[in-house]
């Protein structure tokens, strides 16, 4: 009867209803899948858009900081901006440059200039002439004094000199600080006569930074940071140096003798982060990652988090992640980036995902219990019903089942009738075959009996016309002598039809021990009247071997063994050769025993290989062949429960080998 796992209809009167089974597997698993893809999805987008409002807060935080340390460096900058200006104007300034060895005015300017700078709160103040020698300084009385020292190669000189505001961030090559130099060139007459130059310290700009969590960095033009809140990333590029800025920077001393080197930050280019980038962040904003090598040298957000654990590639090839701010200052070309970790954001983005699948789960584990509720009482209900209705649907069931049995055993009987007489006539046909192929050898071993024949025939025609003669003449010893030639021919004649008449006669079905030897023996004198200039060989049948016995028909093997004997002759002949040679070598185990034909003919083709056992297949000229003798020979071997094989050997030629099952019974030779 057909039959659903999910639902039965019970055709009872009684019954109120069909009857519904409870719910599949096959339904929770589904139900099971489609919690868990709204799980996956819910935590997705929480991550998502936690991690886009936190991005947005940090940019709106971190971009106030970012203008007011803009703003606190800009009005420093502005302040000292005319400072050497003012200087340039002062007489004293002037006189100095009109006698600058006059011992007295240096003093002077080095007293001005030391009153100045200490006003000003700057780092040093000097006045440098023309020729690019430091006349007099702030620092006069200091060890590491400017004066006398030849700032030709500044470019802050070099610009002066040429009648422009020099600026110019880089490491005193007398003091050995690093320093922010303004010069203003000083005129008369059209002319450059001198420089006036104020140097102000600004680390104290990289150590306001310093205490936040929040990187803080200023480069130049070139892309150098020259300041920076993390040590290990002053004197760091924001990109690869090329080597005409490498020997810029040897040659003016800028950096004196520190090796400036990329800082591996890299822009976060994951399809995530270019989606928060260009739903959160403005012009001159993005997210970025520091690499290991200036990781190690940064700070660690002060929550520990490590941001290996995010997702979405904002982190886990152990560099730190920001969002980094830009601010162009000064009027230098100088770009101030504050950097905001993304540990925060990502950690929040982590709790608010967490939060949500726990809600999730809450709610699915309310669903699935009022799912279990629901499916209990239907299960109650349904075994209720199906209960009430069991007894009239099992005979109902029963009768079904027993007529479709009687109808199948019928079916069954039928076909095993069927199947009996198609393998009557299967065998029936292959007896036939058989027995075409053994007609067919004969048919070509007809040219070679008759050549046999002739010889004795007409050896007795000779002898007997002997012996008449002889009898005449009264001489009996001699006519008895031909009359045992005679029977000794009349013996090798039967011999020959007797073996030629045991193979053209039908074979009865059976199988038994069969003494290879003799089998072979029988095949060699059946086909000796073919062989002309072909050596025939076997091997293996010495000593031991040569009572080896196989579980086959004698008949039957040795047909077998005539067809693949005969092919190799063919196999000679079409080749031409003059030397042909046919190997029969006979191997053993304890369990099987080997029979290889094998011929130096021209072989087996590659594409004849695979059908050379199919019915009417043949390589043979039309009318030679009926393309049936492998095909009866292989079928004949599966009957005795072995195999046989084809293949080439090298050197040319080819090989068959029946494998057969060995016995050790005794057979009479």
């Amino acid at each position: 009867m057909p039959h659903s796992d999910d639902f039965l209809a019970v055709h009872d009167p009684a019954a109120p209803g069909p009857v519904h089974a409870p719910e599949s597997s096959t339904r929770w698993w589904g139900f099971a899948a489609a919690l868990l893809v709204g799980l996956l999805a819910l935590c997705s987008l929480t991550w998502l858009f936690s991690v886009q409002r936190g991005i947005a807060a940090l940019q709106q935080s971190t971009a106030m900081r970012a203008d007011r340390y803009a703003a606190t460096l800009e009005s420093t900058l502005d302040r000292y901006e005319f400072l050497p200006a003012l200087v340039s104007l002062h007489p004293s300034v002037r006189a100095l440059l009109a006698s600058p060895k006059d011992p007295a005015r240096i003093a002077a300017v080095n007293d001005y200039l030391t009153e100045v700078n200490s006003r000003a709160r700057a780092s040093a103040t000097y006045v440098i002439a023309a020729d690019g020698l430091a006349l007099a300084a702030s620092n006069h009385g200091e060890p590491g004094s400017f004066v006398g020292t030849d700032y030709r190669f500044r470019p802050y000189f070099q610009m002066a000199s040429h009648g422009q505001i020099g600026r110019f961030y880089a490491i005193g090559v007398t003091s050995d600080e690093p320093g922010y130099y303004i010069a203003q060139p000083i005129e008369s007459a059209g002319k450059v006569i001198g420089v006036t130059v104020v140097k102000l310290n600004l680390e104290w700009f990289q150590r306001a930074g310093a205490g936040s969590t929040e990187p803080l960095m200023v480069s130049d033009d070139h892309g150098v940071i020259f300041l920076s809140s993390v040590p290990g990333w002053q004197y760091r590029t924001l990109r690869p140096v090329p080597p005409a800025l490498q020997a810029e920077l040897h040659k003016t001393r800028q950096y004196h003798d520190v090796d400036v080197t990329p800082l591996p930050m890299q822009p976060l280019d994951s399809p995530v982060s270019r989606w928060l980038a260009s739903t959160t962040l403005n012009d001159g904003e993005r997210l970025v990652r520091v690499g290991p090598a200036g990781r190690d040298a940064g700070p660690r957000a002060p929550n520990g988090i490590d941001p290996e654990n995010a997702h979405f590639g904002l982190s886990g090839d152990g560099a730190d992640r920001y969002l980094e701010i830009n601010r162009a200052v000064g009027p230098a070309g100088w770009n101030m980036q504050v950097m905001a970790p993304l540990d925060p954001v990502l950690a929040n983005a982590r709790s608010a995902t967490i939060g949500a699948a726990l809600a999730y789960a809450c709610i699915c584990l309310l669903l699935v219990n009022l799912r279990q509720r629901r499916q209990r009482a239907r299960d109650m209900q349904y075994s209720r019903r199906l209960l009430e209705a069991a007894y009239d649907e099992l005979e109902r069931r029963v009768e079904a089942r027993t007529a479709d049995l009687m109808a199948i055993n019928e079916q069954l009987e039928g076909e095993v009738a069927e199947r009996t007489r198609a393998e009557s006539e299967l065998r029936a046909t292959q007896d036939e075959l058989v027995q075409a192929s053994k007609l067919a050898a004969l048919g070509q071993m007809a040219a070679g009996i008759t050549h046999e024949l002739n010889q004795p025939l007409a050896a007795l025609r000779t002898f007997s016309d002997n012996t008449r003669v002889l009898l005449e003449r009264g001489q009996l010893d001699a006519a008895t002598g031909n009359l045992s030639a005679i029977a000794d021919l009349t013996e090798r004649m039967g011999k020959i039809t007797g073996q030629l008449k045991l193979f053209a006669g039908k074979a009865r079905q059976r199988r038994n021990a069969v003494r290879v030897r003799g089998a072979i023996d029988h095949v060699l004198q059946l086909t000796a009247p073919r062989l002309g200039h072909v050596m025939l060989r076997v091997r293996g049948l010495d000593g031991e071997a040569a009572d080896l016995a196989v579980w086959a028909d004698e008949l039957k093997l040795e047909q077998v063994l005539l067809n693949l004997v005969g092919n190799a002759l063919d196999a000679i002949a079409a080749s031409g050769a003059h030397d042909g040679r046919v190997d029969i070598t006979v191997g053993a185990t304890e369990e099987t025993v080997t029979l290889a034909v094998r011929d130096n003919g021209a072989g087996i083709a590659p594409d004849a290989l695979p059908r050379l056992f199919e019915p009417f297949f043949t390589t043979k000229e039309i009318g030679q062949g009926l393309g049936l003798g492998l095909a009866i020979s292989s079928s004949i071997v599966r009957e005795f429960g072995g195999q046989l094989t084809a293949g080439n050997v090298e050197g040319g030629g080819a090989e068959f080998v029946v494998t057969l099952r060995r016995t050790r019974q005794t057979v009479p030779a």
